[in-house]
């Protein structure tokens, strides 16, 4: 019969590789990072959303108007897309399908209970396709797309 022997890690007294030296290692219990991250310390996805819901004033027809960063940035996509700028195309449609990929999404709960991940896509469109999508997008939520071309 062979004795079974517990194997333990032997003490060493040498230094190296996982080896700290003894005066420097954490105690028993003690933790590496003991007053941690501090309470109420903000992550980016907290600050970017508090900054996005910032209230700005804009000139709009003449009429100033108190809107959010947000609102005014989509503001700004939106008509540059009107004018004709391509990327600004390219980035509405992108946000156009995200917008209904998410109102889709919240009409049928994911029965798994996990949440969906939505990935922005880098759509190649033309220019008059862009247009049209955009004005859908506009004529669906209360907007109006005005000619692209001032002829």
């Amino acid at each position: 019969m062979t004795d079974e022997k517990v194997f333990e890690r032997p003490k060493t007294t040498k230094v190296g590789y996982r080896n700290p030296p003894e005066k420097s290692r954490f105690k028993t219990g003690q933790s590496g990072n003991p007053h941690g991250r501090p309470k109420g310390a903000l992550n980016m996805a907290t600050i970017l959303e508090r900054t996005l819901r910032e209230p700005v004033i804009i000139v709009e027809n003449g009429k100033r108007m108190t809107v959010t960063k947000l609102e005014a940035a989509l503001k700004q996509v939106v008509n540059q897309a009107a004018s004709g700028k391509l990327k600004a195309v390219q980035l509405l449609t992108t946000l156009v399908r995200s917008a209904e990929e998410h109102a889709i999404q919240a009409a049928e709960p994911n029965s798994s209970g996990r949440g969906t991940k939505i990935s922005l896509v880098n759509v190649n469109i033309d220019k008059a396709t862009g247009l049209r999508l955009a004005e859908t997008f506009l004529a669906r939520h209360g907007g109006r797309l005005e000619s692209a071309n001032p002829e």
